[in-house]
């Protein structure tokens, strides 16, 4: 098949999963003989642009008329049978919908967080989860500033959501939710399901063959703050060590973000505690490999979690909390361990348990890995993406948002924003 992937790029400050997985889809597609063309631009752009030119963003994220004339240009040049629509915040923008509108192109959207229904993408406000915008009005975002703690932010970051939710709702042909919870949690917004799949990420092998000897050690990778867990995290480690104070057991913090400085100020105090930084996909596979598990303290609901399946894919057992995505990964007392994403005491008797059975973990992560084989592999992943992006060739969309098939089985009733 011939694919044009869309893509706004974020910040390569902190671990970006959406990256991670346009890159892996891309190369995957490319090396089963596939033709790729990739769109994409850079957030970190923003930061070169004259104090003039930024203080057009948020017109500019409204509406990208850049983005729609190269988009058309690239239809008519490239031609492809389906466009593959990843993130398009905030320089993208979905005028790239309306291109492919016009040029009567399918288009697939991945569908990575809660941006359709969540002004900050996260369902995360405040140190808890909040729902609050699900109920129909976007009110509580512009009160409570949910996007970067700013109203000027995020006020066109709301203003876009009213302009564009018709487009979002009868320009796509298919929606790929990356877990049944992410769908079910975005239900309310009205998608439709006749045109909705779940497929989960796919998560390349580890990049080594050679045998990693576990160490006395847990590990946690991904972005350092509130969100992810992070103070969470650091509490549960203090609990643990003192409920252990001889243990030798170890923690090797892999990740950057907005909570880089505190969580390595909070490190270097404590001998039991490895700051690595932000590393490379080879060696965060070695931590990951060398661990006797992989902490996953994250606070909101992820819509996926891809470091518990990179994890498992290394034969590493992940602890996670239950919520979200997490409990249809991981199976407790299989291949990983779950605990309530709030309760402190939870985490620390896992750890304790990993401490105390180091054997029975070794055999959870051997379980870690037919699981990573058996739903997460390249194999499988490719086979549904390719599954999905036939169902958009074979089931064209009209002006009105609906495919011709639905249509034909459902009269008069159409797919419009929910009133």
């Amino acid at each position: 098949m011939k694919v044009l992937i869309v893509h706004n790029r974020y910040r390569p400050t902190a671990p970006s999963g959406e990256n991670a997985v346009v890159d892996q889809e891309s190369s995957a597609l490319v090396a089963r003989g596939h033709e790729v063309t990739l769109f994409q631009r850079h957030s970190e752009e923003i930061a070169s642009w004259s104090r003039l030119r930024r203080a057009t963003l948020p017109a500019r994220v409204l509406w990208s008329e850049g983005s729609r004339r190269a988009i058309s240009e690239l239809l008519v040049e490239f031609a492809p049978d389906v466009v593959h629509v990843h993130n398009t915040f905030p320089l993208v923008t979905p005028s790239v919908l309306y291109a492919c509108r016009d040029a009567s192109v399918p288009v697939v959207a991945t569908l990575h967080n809660y941006k359709l229904g969540c002004a900050n993408g996260a369902f995360f406000r405040d140190g808890r989860v909040c729902h609050d915008c699900l109920a129909g009005s976007s009110l509580p975002a512009l009160i409570h500033s949910c996007y970067r703690g700013s109203p000027a932010s995020t006020a066109p970051v709301v203003l876009g959501s009213l302009l564009h939710a018709r487009a979002w709702q009868t320009l796509i042909t298919a929606y790929i939710f990356i877990s049944r919870a992410q769908q079910q949690l975005l239900a309310p917004i009205g998608l439709p399901v006749d045109r909705s799949f779940v497929k989960h990420n796919f998560v390349p092998p580890p990049p080594h063959d050679d045998e990693i000897a576990t160490e006395s050690q847990v590990a946690y990778v991904g972005r350092l703050d509130e969100a992810k867990g992070a103070p969470f995290l650091m509490q549960a480690w203090d609990a643990f060590c003192d409920r252990r104070p001889r243990s030798l057991l170890r923690l090797v913090v892999v990740g950057g973000g907005e909570m880089s400085e505190s969580v390595a100020r909070w490190a270097v105090q404590r001998p039991s505690v490895t700051m690595a930084g932000q590393l490379s996909r080879p060696e965060v596979f070695r931590i990951l490999s060398g661990s006797r598990a992989v902490v996953v303290p994250s606070q909101w609901e992820e819509t996926f979690g891809m470091v518990a399946v990179e994890a498992m894919a290394a034969g590493t057992p992940p602890v996670a909390s239950a919520h979200g995505a997490f409990p249809e990964l991981i199976t407790p007392r299989a291949n990983g361990a779950l605990f309530p994403p709030t309760d402190l005491d939870a985490l620390v008797e896992i750890l304790i348990d990993i401490d105390d059975n180091p054997n029975l973990w070794a055999g959870y992560g051997q379980h870690a890995r037919q699981t990573y084989q058996n739903r997460f592999s390249l194999d499988a992943g490719v086979a549904r993406l390719l599954e999905i992006y036939r169902f958009a060739v074979e089931h064209p969309i009209g002006r009105s948002g609906r495919s011709r098939q639905s249509a034909r089985r459902s009269g008069p009733s159409t797919f419009g924003v929910p009133s």
